[in-house]
């Protein structure tokens, strides 16, 4: 149905952006560098894709940040924040 194939493309979306902020935030990453890394990985997506990474960014910095520096992997990271389905 619609909202399950909007929840995959959100899902794809939340998994892309995270494993490019992880790759820009580096191993072992600080707060500090989280933060750059989100601000960085939303705007390689261009304009469309960079406004709804901003708002999935934003909304869940804090989960993203701890998932992250827990070296978490980006697909759990987007279960935990309920955008992906396991």
């Amino acid at each position: 149905d619609g909202v399950a194939q909007g929840r995959g493309i959100k899902c794809s979306l939340c998994t892309k952006v995270l494993k490019k902020i992880q790759a820009l935030a580096g191993d072992n990453p600080d707060k500090a560098a989280v933060a750059a890394a989100l601000q960085k990985g939303c705007q390689v997506l261009g304009r469309a894709m960079g406004r709804l990474c901003q708002r999935l960014v934003k909304k869940y910095q804090d989960q993203i940040t701890d998932g992250l520096q827990n070296g978490d992997m980006p697909r759990d990271i987007c279960n935990a924040m309920g955008i992906c389905r396991s």
